[in-house]
C-alpha cells in the first residue's frame, strides 16, 4: 500500500479556498498534482474529481461543459480544454462561492495568456514542485531550517546527513525517488516519450519532434549555466526564433525555470541574462546521460546537476512558505558569481553550492564580492555538502546542503 506524503504547498492551498472561487495548481506531469488533490482531506473533501485525461470527461467539457460545474469541482488537466473556463468564468460570476473550483495542469495556465486573462481576479495561482527533501523524508510538519535561519540567522545544531548522489540522480518526482531503483531510468524513457508525444502536441504545433528533443537533451547539458540562446540555437542545429520558441514550451510545461539575475548592487558589470536550471535534477541527468555523480567523471556537470537538485528545493520552500520572496542569481562578467540570491522583503541572502564534502578559500570569493557589493546583504551561505555548520565572518556562513534543506 502506497503511503500518502504531505506536500509542502497544502496549508497555502487550503488558506485560498478560504479567500478566492477558484485555485489552481500546475507543475510538472507526474510532480504528484492529482495524488495530493485526492488524498489531502481538507482539498478532497466537498469536491467532485473529474480529469480531462480521460476521453469521455474531455468530450463532456468540450459538448456541454456546464455539466462539469455542477457543485464544487476538482478539474485536472484542464490544459487539454481551454473553452470550460470560459463557462467556468461565467458560473463563478453568477455564484461567487469560496473554494468552489481547484483547477489543475502540467501546462503554466499562468503563462497561456487566453488563461489568464479569463480567470483574472478571480484565481489563486500555485506551482507543485517535484518532492522536497523533507517531503521524501515524511518531514514536513516542523518549519523549514531555511526559514528559521532567514529569520534568525542562528546556526543548526547537530551534524547533518549530506545530500546523496542517489538524492540528485533521482530527483523529485514520485515515481522515481520513492519508486524502486532498479526502475528508474526505464521510468525516465517512458516519461520523455510520453512528454513529447503527447504533452508537448497538446500545447503547440512542434513540425521537428527530433529537433525539439535535441534543444532539450543540450539545455539538460546546460543547466545551472546562464542562458545564451543564439549558442543554444546554433548547437541544436535552429535558428534563434526556434530554439526560443521551444523554450518558451519547455518552460510552459516545467521542465526547466530561467532564474533571473539580481541587479541591485554597485557592480557594473553584471549578466543580465538568466540563468537556465531543470526543474527536476533527475530529468536533467536522464536528457544528459549521466549515470554517475563520482567525484573526478565531469565534475563540471556534477556540480551543475547538485546546484539544479538545491534549486528545486529552494523554489518549493519559499512557494510554500515564503510566497513573496523573490530567488535569483548574481554574476559579475568574468569576475565573481553567486549560484542563489534569496530576495525577502528588504532583506537579501546569498548562497553559493559546492558539491564537495570541503571547500578551500577561494569557494568564499563570490559570496565576498556580493557581501561588499550589496549592503542589503545579510548573510551570505557556502552550502556545502559536509556535516557541520560553521560562522566563517560577521555575515559569512558555511551550511551543510543537508541542514539547509531540512
Amino acid at each position: 500500500m502506497t503511503v500518502y506524503l504531505s506536500r509542502e504547498i497544502t496549508p497555502r492551498l487550503l488558506r485560498a479556498l478560504r479567500q478566492l472561487p477558484v485555485v489552481v495548481l500546475s507543475g510538472l506531469r507526474q510532480a504528484g498534482k492529482s495524488t495530493l488533490l485526492q488524498n489531502e482531506e481538507g482539498l478532497a473533501r466537498g469536491h467532485t474529481y473529474r480529469s480531462l485525461d480521460d476521453f469521455a470527461t474531455l468530450a463532456a467539457a468540450r459538448a456541454n461543459p456546464e455539466t462539469l460545474l455542477e457543485g464544487a469541482a476538482i478539474l485536472d488537466e484542464v490544459q487539454r480544454c481551454p473553452e470550460l473556463l470560459v463557462a467556468l468564468k461565467r458560473s463563478v460570476d453568477e455564484h461567487r462561492r469560496l473554494g468552489r473550483f481547484i483547477l489543475s495542469g502540467s501546462a503554466n495556465l499562468a503563462l497561456l495568456g487566453h488563461v489568464s486573462e479569463t480567470l483574472a481576479g478571480r484565481a489563486g495561482y500555485f506551482t507543485l514542485h517535484p518532492m522536497t527533501r523533507r517531503e521524501q523524508r515524511g518531514a514536513t510538519a516542523r518549519e523549514p531550517f531555511l526559514v528559521q535561519f532567514l529569520n534568525s540567522l542562528d546556526l543548526p545544531s547537530g551534524k547533518a546527513d549530506p545530500v546523496t548522489e542517489r538524492e540528485v540522480l533521482r530527483g523529485g518526482l514520485p515515481p522515481a525517488c520513492l519508486g524502486p531503483a532498479e526502475g528508474v531510468a526505464e521510468w525516465f524513457r517512458g516519461y520523455v516519450q510520453t512528454y513529447i508525444e503527447r504533452d508537448v502536441r497538446q500545447l503547440s504545433q512542434i513540425t521537428d519532434l527530433v529537433a525539439f528533443r535535441t534543444l532539450a537533451q543540450l539545455a539538460a547539458l546546460r543547466t545551472g549555466q546562464v542562458l545564451v540562446i543564439s549558442t543554444l540555437a546554433r548547437d541544436a542545429k535552429l535558428n534563434a526564433v526556434t530554439a526560443g520558441r521551444y523554450l518558451d514550451l519547455l518552460e510552459t510545461s516545467f521542465l526547466i525555470h530561467r532564474l533571473p539575475p539580481f541587479l541591485k548592487n554597485r557592480s557594473s558589470r553584471l549578466v543580465k541574462s538568466p540563468k537556465l536550471h531543470f526543474t527536476d535534477s533527475g530529468l536533467a541527468a536522464h536528457l544528459a546521460g549521466i549515470t554517475t555523480l563520482e567525484p573526478g567523471r565531469d565534475d563540471l556537470l556534477r556540480g551543475a546537476l547538485f546546484e539544479t537538485y538545491v534549486a528545486q528545493n529552494l523554489a518549493a520552500l519559499l512557494e510554500a512558505h515564503l510566497p513573496e520572496a523573490q530567488l535569483g542569481y548574481w554574476h559579475e562578467q568574468g569576475r565573481h558569481e553567486v549560484d542563489f540570491v534569496i530576495e525577502a522583503g528588504r532583506k537579501v541572502f546569498a548562497i553559493e553550492v559546492k558539491a564537495a564534502t570541503r571547500w578551500s578559500e577561494s569557494d568564499l570569493s563570490g559570496l565576498r564580492a556580493f557581501l561588499e557589493r550589496t549592503p542589503a546583504c545579510v548573510a551570505a551561505v557556502l552550502a556545502y555538502n559536509g556535516k557541520e555548520a560553521v560562522k566563517l565572518d560577521k555575515r559569512l556562513f558555511a551550511i551543510p546542503a543537508g541542514k539547509l534543506l531540512e
